[in-house]
């Protein structure tokens, strides 16, 4: 299945996409796409609920080398970024950061990935009084993007590097956004085009393995990405590349990277001098001889 099939089936019957993307859902699994929703509207309701009690929270993280950046950018008066971008990115990270703190979270795509989608929805929340029907919309659109990457691809870190995480995680939220703006399927696929191809090839390096660093900031840079191009697409900026030749050059080249950059921990900055002492003193605390 391709999002240009969700796209032409809402044009040919009249439908919004969240109830094709729905009823494709219904007869995958055979679960009526009430109950789906309803399932849909659970999730959305952990996800604001987490990233309100999260929200720039200082939280204890596994290994203490994130915890503080929610609290941090909280703290911080934007100078450049709008509310919006601030607050998703408050929540992205706080999100993320949760996540690391063994908190509840719900994987959007993937737990690495949490923040971004969530940082996203929370803003529209609370800053432009979004409705949980209207959430829910977007969230579905969300997940039909996530859904067709999850086919065509991968979301799996190990498999395709963090291009299939993050990457995958802006472009829901890209089309999120784009369809709460403008209920316009075509906008949507291409903002989850430009955001896919602004991530294309990003690695997957966590120091140490754990899911922190660069993860947990990457979350929150990751929103601005997606706000970005949600902004280009309502503005009628297209992607040139369709989102689903988007995607499917995305599992090439996840194919095409190495191991050591496909969440092993041995390449990219997870192989920094820096990284290594860290990684050291953290095997030191936790009476462990350092692997090389």
């Amino acid at each position: 299945m391709k999002f240009s099939e969700f796209v032409a089936r809402s044009k040919e019957t009249g439908l919004p996409l969240p109830r094709v993307i729905l009823e494709r859902e219904e007869e995958k699994t055979g679960v009526p796409r009430e109950k789906l929703r309803q399932y849909i509207g659970g999730m959305l309701e952990t996800m604001l609920e987490e990233a309100n009690k999260k929200y720039g929270k200082r939280q204890r993280t596994l290994t203490g080398m994130t915890g503080s950046n929610g609290y941090l950018m909280r703290k911080a008066s934007p100078k450049m970024i709008s509310s919006f971008n601030h607050t998703a990115m408050v929540a992205a990270l706080s999100m993320a950061e949760s996540n690391a703190a063994m908190g509840r979270v719900v994987a959007c795509p993937t737990a690495g990935s949490c923040g971004v989608l969530s940082g996203i929805l929370y803003s529209l929340w609370k800053l432009e009084n979004a409705s949980k029907e209207e959430l829910i919309d977007a969230f579905i659109v969300a997940g039909g993007v996530g859904w067709v990457i999850s086919r065509n691809a991968t979301l799996s870190g190990a498999e395709g590097g963090c291009q299939a995480e993050i990457g995958s995680a802006t472009a829901m939220a890209a089309a999120a956004l784009t369809y709460y703006f403008s209920r316009d399927g075509m906008k949507c696929s291409h903002a989850a085009a430009l955001a896919l191809k602004s991530l294309m090839g990003l690695v997957c390096d966590p120091v140490g393995g754990f899911v922190e660093v660069p993860c947990v900031k990457r979350n929150g840079i990751a929103t601005n990405i997606a706000i970005a191009a949600a902004e280009m697409a309502l503005a009628g900026i297209e992607s040139v590349i369709p989102f689903d030749e988007v995607v499917e050059a995305m599992r090439r080249v996840g194919r095409s990277l190495p191991e050591s950059l496909r969440e092993t921990g041995k390449g990219g900055i997870a192989a920094t001098p820096t990284a290594r002492r860290l990684v050291e003193k953290l095997r030191e605390k936790n009476g462990l001889a350092m692997r090389q």
